[in-house]
């Protein structure tokens, strides 16, 4: 495999990330304070790096009050000689979060990077500096590119469990040393409270780290960023931001189950005494956009949108979509003629100028929701459907008639190398969707593989509509709803594209690394 090799990355990371571990423990978790510095702000919730280009990147972090963001870089961990980057000043405005856009970096080389957070009083009071590492995107097709996606975390209830170690697929996770990790949605559970205890199936009891944030389902600006910070309470996550580049989209559950635009909560649901949906989805979108760094999202963008582009150099773009923000409500979607559908007319235009323009090998579209397998919506005592297909198996209805004239686009731009990853079904599977097969035939071949849930209940595998013509070659999935991560089927995939021949390789993950099924992709064939 020509995949560049970075053997010391982890044992580079090793040392500077042991040094701060006491330092990234929240106040009230343990931190110890022999790294504490009286009176000077602390970076307690780790950094994280997103959105990261050939020649740049941007760096998150959130301090215990208000401070001067500052980021130093080298190719090094010695940090001899570090360029400086000053950032934001970081106060009650955004929680105390904030971004740093790293920019002029060497294309495809590791950055050592360090934060410090000074007093904006007196910048030569600096809180004890927290650090991490990436790489950026290499120029040449010969480096190969790796990354990793998946989704759903802290759903149903179960959340960090110290008993077992916490989040620990994060841990099997970056010993691939990916590139980047995309996550695809339902990054918090924001209608799912968490409370001390769970009862498991064989008598034994589950047990999470509480917090006044998870204690009820989010509504305020507050609670929906101490949905957040409850995820950076887990060391391995914390670990893993500071060592993996981001690619973050969401999903329902960053804003409550099944939501679309203009939808009013009943008046029976009395969790929930804003009713507005949309006003909580604009609360959610300010949170999401202050704790992880996002490019089109940060204080400033023009356009404060989640869908985008990320070109990895020569073998892979990825399109990141937005399947909720301009999607029509939920409904039987049995209609013939549907202009919105779940994508929004002024995003699909997007996404086909955007495929038309790439000349990557490869073209992942990263789905927050899968195509053909059918997701009920039963939020409102109705059989509504929640995703695209609504287990018609006959030509295109509904949400089906966009995905319809993408594919159609896609075949006669001849646009080749499109690849399907999605999460939000809590389980695992491969689909192979062929012409022959399907009521609407005017598609060339495509694939898509779901994975997911980090951590976070597991449910049966969803049904398959036949109007595309899927044919589920692998599917790993209890058979009982909402098991625990303790029971198993905690699942990430793997894609792997080979710098020297361009062939793309999928691996369907268990939460402790173990390949369940693998797949290879040719580069410019049709059909596969």
């Amino acid at each position: 495999m020509s995949h560049r090799p970075f053997p010391g990355r982890r044992s580079v990371l090793r040392g500077s990330l042991a040094a701060s571990a006491a330092l990234t423990l929240p106040v009230g978790l343990g931190a110890a304070p022999a790294f504490a510095r009286s009176g000077r702000p602390q970076a307690g919730w780790g950094v994280q790096t997103g959105d990261v280009t050939t020649d740049s990147g941007l760096v998150w972090v959130r301090s215990d009050r208000p401070a001067r963001m500052i980021v130093e870089t080298s190719a090094t961990e010695s940090f001899r000689n570090p360029r400086r980057f000053h950032g934001p000043l970081l106060d009650a405005g955004t929680d105390f979060t904030g971004t740093t856009r790293l920019y002029g970096l060497p294309s495809g080389e590791q950055i050592h990077y360090r934060v410090l957070l000074a007093d904006p009083d007196d910048p030569r009071r600096t809180g004890e500096p927290v650090a991490g590492a990436f790489r950026t995107v290499s120029r040449h097709r010969r480096d190969g590119v790796r990354f990793l996606w998946s989704g759903d975390l802290a759903g149903q209830g179960w959340g960090i469990n110290l008993d077992r170690g916490g989040y620990r697929i994060y841990d099997a996770m970056a010993g691939l040393d990916p590139d980047f990790f995309l996550c695809s949605g339902d990054n918090i559970y924001a209608d799912g409270p968490i409370s001390a205890t769970q009862a498991l199936p064989d008598g034994s009891t589950w047990r999470n780290v509480t917090t006044e944030g998870k204690a009820k389902v989010a509504e305020t600006l507050a609670e929906f960023r101490g949905n957040f910070r409850y995820n950076l309470l887990d060391d391995n996550l914390r670990r893993f931001n500071a060592q993996v580049p981001s690619v973050i989209q969401w999903d329902d559950h960053e804003v409550r189950n099944n939501w679309y635009p203009g939808e009013v909560i009943a008046a029976t649901d009395t969790r929930y005494t804003e009713k507005s949906v949309d006003v909580l989805a604009a609360r959610a979108r300010r949170a999401f956009g202050e704790y992880f760094p996002i490019s089109t999202l940060r204080p400033g963008a023009k356009e404060g949108r989640v869908h985008r582009v990320l070109r990895q150099g020569p073998l892979l773009d990825v399109f990141v979509l937005d399947m909720r923000t301009y999607r029509n409500a939920n409904s039987p979607d049995g209609q013939t003629v549907d202009p919105q559908g779940i994508l929004g007319r002024e995003q699909l235009e997007w996404l086909k100028r955007e495929l038309s323009r790439s000349r990557a090998v490869w073209k992942v579209i990263a789905a927050d929701m899968p195509i053909g397998l059918v997701v009920p919506d039963t939020t409102e005592g109705r059989p509504n459907f929640e995703a695209v297909a609504q287990g018609d198996p006959g030509a295109p209805l509904g949400r089906e008639l966009q995905i319809a004239e993408l594919l159609r686009f896609i075949k006669h731009r001849r646009i080749t190398g499109t690849v399907w990853l999605t999460a939000d079904v809590h389980h695992t599977s491969a689909q192979h969707y062929q012409p022959s097969r399907a009521a609407f035939t005017d598609f060339e071949p495509f694939w898509e593989f779901v994975s997911g849930p980090l951590n976070a209940g597991a449910f049966p595998a969803s049904a398959l509509d036949g109007t595309f013509g899927p044919e589920r070659v692998f599917v790993k999935a209890p058979t009982a709803s909402n098991v625990s991560p303790a029971g198993g089927y905690q699942f990430f995939g793997e894609v792997d594209i080979d710098g020297g021949s361009g062939e793309l390789t999928v691996r369907l993950r268990e939460q402790d690394g173990t390949v369940l099924f693998t797949k290879s992709l040719q580069p410019g064939r049709v059909g596969q």
